[in-house]
């Protein structure tokens, strides 16, 4: 019998709850979706991005990550490894006024998340417009890998996801 990864359960719990603020309670849109084996390494990612129904400038991406590593100490039950994934979270965004927008940003993600790891943001622009807007790339990673033990935790950090698109995207207003 076919038994699923901590992965596999994760991506699902995630699936569930996104598509239903999707499809029922209309809260989000879905506009993109990654489900990949990458045979080169035999890893394994699951992304799911989206915007509010109602303030589409920033987007937002859930990504769950899990390795060679991390799918063979679970399937072959290895002695001293614990079943788990990478979580990742993003924001994409486009700015104008980068070294004060960027400090708002900053501002906003110590507030909702108050991070042990320091957000990073990535700025990129095409040379030569004739005025600059910037694409920026928000991430937040976290100190440890998630497994099935925080599947009650999923409810909250979506929550969090969706205050902090409400509140970046306020910035752009």
């Amino acid at each position: 019998m076919f038994d699923p990864t901590v992965f596999e359960n994760l991506k699902v719990a995630f699936e569930n709850q996104l598509y239903d603020l999707d499809n029922l309670d209309k809260k989000i849109q879905i506009i993109n979706r990654i489900d990949r084996l990458e045979m080169a390494v035999m890893s394994r990612t699951f992304a799911l991005r989206f915007i509010l129904t109602d303030q589409k400038e920033v987007s937002a991406e859930i990504s769950l990550d899990a390795s060679l590593k991390d799918l063979a100490a679970e399937i072959l039950e290895l002695q001293g490894e614990a079943p788990a994934c990478t979580l990742r979270l993003r924001f994409y965004m486009q700015i104008n006024e980068a070294a004060v927008v960027c400090k708002q940003i900053e501002h906003i993600l110590q507030h909702i998340w108050n991070p042990e790891i320091a957000p990073t943001q990535t700025i990129s622009y095409v040379y030569g417009q004739e005025k600059a807007i910037y694409s920026n790339t928000i991430e937040l990673g976290f100190n440890r890998k998630i497994s099935e033990e925080q599947m009650d935790d999923i409810p909250e950090l979506i929550e969090h996801v969706l205050q902090t698109l409400k509140e970046l995207n306020g910035i752009l207003e």
